[in-house]
């Protein structure tokens, strides 16, 4: 039963995913009954397990966002959306309240952040640099302009800055061909950049 369900939840589109109810607790009920690290027990309902304290406004917060969605497990990809729009990201700890408040397990919102790629578990810079690396950008010399940015921030695609002033990542295209190579830092965009153009870029955010 699990391998059909999970089957079937990763054949959906991302942009039209939806979680249907039944599959949801085809997936719990497997999970479940399997490994009790994952059981929620009667005497456990009352309270939130998290590894790291979360402030009681934040954790209000999630049990609001899930609340407008009547705390249905079906609902899961909905509350994932909103929560990420709220805290910018969705950590171990916010993925629990969200389980607690759904009633499902932590794995099962684990696999779901972990399987579609617009969820994020690493907080964003507060200025988070794109490159684009689709065919046009790519062929004008976008893997060097990407480099580059690896070289002067010291950090890896999908990381962010000791400072949490930048994260870096890759998009498939931003549909500005004619400007290629592309990035985009927040929603300003930079047309044209070559490598040795990079460091300019980024001394213009240093003091912001």
């Amino acid at each position: 039963m699990i391998s059909k369900s999970l089957t079937d939840e990763k054949s959906i589109k991302t942009d039209e995913a939806k979680i249907t109810k039944p599959e949801v607790k085809d997936i719990i009920y497997e999970m479940d009954k399997t490994s009790s690290i994952y059981n929620y027990a009667a005497a456990e309902k009352g309270k939130v397990k998290v590894k790291v304290k979360l402030s009681e406004d934040k954790i209000q917060k999630i049990h609001d966002i899930c609340a407008n969605f009547n705390n249905e497990a079906g609902e899961l990809i909905n509350v994932l959306h909103q929560s990420q729009q709220t805290f910018g990201y969705l950590p171990a700890e916010v993925q629990e309240v969200i389980a607690h408040c759904l009633n499902v397990s932590t794995a099962h919102v684990y696999g779901v952040v972990t399987f579609y790629s617009y969820f994020t578990m690493i907080p964003k810079g507060r200025f988070p640099i794109s490159v684009c690396t689709g065919t046009a950008c790519y062929v004008r010399g976008a893997e060097k302009v990407l480099e580059e940015f690896k070289k002067q921030l010291n950090i890896a695609v999908g990381q962010t800055s000791d400072d949490g002033k930048f994260s870096l990542s890759c998009l498939r295209c931003v549909g500005a061909c004619g400007l290629a190579p592309v990035i985009l830092v927040g929603e300003k965009v930079y047309g044209r950049v070559a490598p040795d153009g990079v460091k300019a870029i980024l001394d213009a955010y240093k003091d912001k």
